[in-house]
Order: C-alpha cells, then structure tokens, then sequence
C-alpha cells in the first residue's frame, strides 16, 4: 500500500510540475511576443527614417549637382551605387553574428540555402535593373523640373500596386487605397506649382526624353521592388539583417562595374576633369557633392529594403513617395526657394495618406496578434481536459 501511494505521490507531483511549466511558458511567451513587435516596428520606424531622409537628401544632392555645373549622365548614376563599401564593416560584423554555431545547425542551414550560382544570378539581374533604372532617373533629372519629375516619380505606386497585387499577392483595403490616392494627389499638386512651368531652357526633344525615362524608370524601380520582396520570400529565406545587406552590397556593386562601363563606352570620363574645373562652387564642393550623394542614396537603399523585409514592397514605396512633397519644403530651407500654399497642401496630404497606410498596417497586426493568442489557448484547452 505505501509504495501505491508513493506512485501515486510521484503521478500528481509530475503532474503538478507539467502543469507549472505549462503556466510559466504561457505566460513568457506574450512577454516574448510584445517584445519581438516593439523591436519589429523599432526596426520599422529607422528604416523609415532611412528612406526619408537619405532619399530627401540624394535627391536635392543631384539636383545641386546639375544646377551647379555637372553634366554627366553617367557620373550621376554612378554615385546612386558607388557608395556600397561603407556598408562593408556592417556586413563583416552581421555576416558573423548569423553563422550558426554548431555542425548540426550547418549542416541544416545548407540544406535550406540557395546555391551560390542562385545567389550570384540573383544580385547580377538585380544589379543591371538597377543599372538601367538610375540612368533613366539621371536623365529625368537632368531634362525636367523638379515638380514634373516628382509628379511622374509619383507613377511608382500605381506601378508598384499591380506588381504586388501580381506577385507579392497584396490585398487592396480602403485605407491603403485611401493612401495611394491622397499620395498621388500629393504629388499631383506639385506639377501645377509655378516651377513646373519652367522648362529649364531645353528643347521639346530632351523634355519627352526626360518625361519618358522618368516614366519608364518608376516602371522598372516598381518592378525592382516587388522583386526584391519576392525574392526575399520565396529564395533568399532568412529572416536576418545580413540578408538585407547582402541585397544591398552586391547589386550596387553590379550596379556601380556597370557605370564604369558605361563612363568610359560613353566617353563621358574624359570631361570630367573640365567639369570639376567649371564647377559653380568649386573643386572641394564637387567632389563632396559626389561623395554625400553616394553617401545619402545608401541611407535611402538600406531603408527601402528593410521596409519591404519586414513590411512590404508597396509599403517601402509608399514611405518614399512621401519624400516626394517633402524635397520642395527642404529645398525651402536650403536653397531659399520659395514656398507656396501648394507646397504645404501637397505635404498635410502625403502626411495623411502615410498616416492612413500605418492604420492599415496596424489593424493587420491585431489580426495576427488575435490569431496567435487563439492558437496558443485551444492547445492549453485540450492540456487540461487531458
């Protein structure tokens, strides 16, 4: 009878406990949870910072750049890739962190990785769009108004809203169609400000050509973005910092071989140090000018391309086309251009279509918390019945 009850003793202590590590993990794991969505949308709120202010930035640069003296189409491009090696000490360092620690987990890990061939064929296709789509915005630049490009920069949401719709499977809710539309407006407006009407002195011919370009360069930069996005889901599969970086590094390394190239196939080189001679400002200003823009547009990348990791490609373009009224108002404060009421109607409207996209976003992150918490208590459920 007493070795029964000491069984029995022993049954309902291992039950006891089963039950108490049972509480303990129930218990830990919304703590584990609220902590992963405050550093998930920590992680969001700097890459938004990123984009807007490295885009802002590159953008005023290159228009400084052209205003002030520079002609070269392709130095122009070179500079939106050729800032890639300050990235280089980020990626040794997360490149590091991110390797497993046991032959066990490499051995896992190798199995679920794509190929090197996979790897390089990716960031080699992804640097030539890249190639491509900077030299169409350089000869945009160069060819329109600030207002009208930044009207048919604009184009990239509807652009990139049938790419996601096609290849990332995004929904269309009414506040993100509400945002589209108050940002597209947005950057309507700035195309009926008084600056568009200023054709820069060229000819019909090179003003079609900077319209075109702009246009197809949004296409192709839509197209970028919802591929990257796609990429980053169905090949890559690493949910790491590194991974972005690596996104990063090697396309603009593809990207800036590319511009050489292209400096030298052109015979562009050969005028550029006349250029910097006759530059407005000076020698020291050019080549700062090159080297902050190159800087600035690196800013912008990594921003854009932590948004679509941990958001989406549509919500990465929606965050830059809010950059869009937000250049004028800087160039404002910069460069002394005169403000508008239109200036600060088009900015109160993309503030609000970005607004109206974060309420979307957090309305989604409700959804999956209650799923989540569901999922967690009908398993605790059927526990204790059993």
């Amino acid at each position: 009878m007493e070795i029964v009850r000491e069984q029995q003793m022993q049954i309902t202590g291992d039950g006891k406990e089963q039950s108490s590590h049972r509480d303990m993990d129930v218990t830990r794991q919304p703590r584990r949870s609220i902590f992963r969505e405050y550093r998930r949308w920590s992680l969001v709120s700097l890459y938004i910072v990123c984009l807007l202010v490295g885009q802002s930035a590159a953008t005023l640069l290159g228009n400084f750049y052209y205003d002030k003296g520079g002609n070269s189409k392709w130095m122009a491009t070179f500079v939106q890739s050729a800032g890639f090696p300050i990235l280089i000490p980020l990626l040794f360092y997360f490149s590091q962190r991110s390797k497993p620690r046991n032959n066990m987990l490499n051995i896992a890990s190798s199995k679920t990785e794509p190929s090197i061939f996979i790897f390089a064929l990716l960031y080699l296709a992804f640097g030539l769009l890249l190639t491509g789509d900077n030299l169409m915005y350089s000869y945009g630049l160069l060819y329109l108004p600030v207002s009208t490009y930044s009207l048919l920069c604009a184009t990239q949401l509807a652009f990139n809203a049938l790419f996601s719709f096609l290849l990332n499977s995004q929904k269309f809710t009414p506040p993100i169609l509400n945002s589209l539309v108050l940002l597209t407006i947005s950057a309507s407006l700035l195309a009926v400000n008084a600056d568009s009407l200023d054709s820069k002195g060229l000819s019909k011919a090179k003003y079609i050509i900077g319209f075109l370009s702009t246009l197809c360069a949004s296409a192709a930069f839509s197209l970028y973005l919802s591929l990257v996005q796609l990429s980053f889901e169905k090949v890559i599969k690493a949910e790491t910092f590194s991974s972005v970086l690596n996104m990063q590094f090697y396309p603009n390394l593809v990207s800036t071989c590319g511009c050489v190239v292209g400096l030298v196939a052109s015979g562009e080189w050969k005028t550029l140090s006349q250029e910097m001679k006759e530059y407005q400002t000076g020698r020291v200003s050019y080549i700062m000018t090159l080297v902050w823009t190159a800087v600035t547009w690196q800013i912008s990348t990594m921003g854009m391309l932590g948004l679509i990791f941990e958001v989406s490609s549509l919500f990465s373009n929606v965050i830059g086309t809010v950059s869009l009224p937000v250049v004028p108002i800087l160039s404002v404060v910069f460069f002394h251009d005169k403000i508008n009421g239109v200036k600060v109607v088009s900015l109160l409207l993309a503030l609000w279509g970005f607004t109206s996209y974060i309420y979307q976003h957090y309305l989604d992150d409700r959804k999956v918390k209650a799923a989540k918490r569901d999922s967690v208590e009908v398993p605790n459920v059927h526990a204790e019945f059993c």
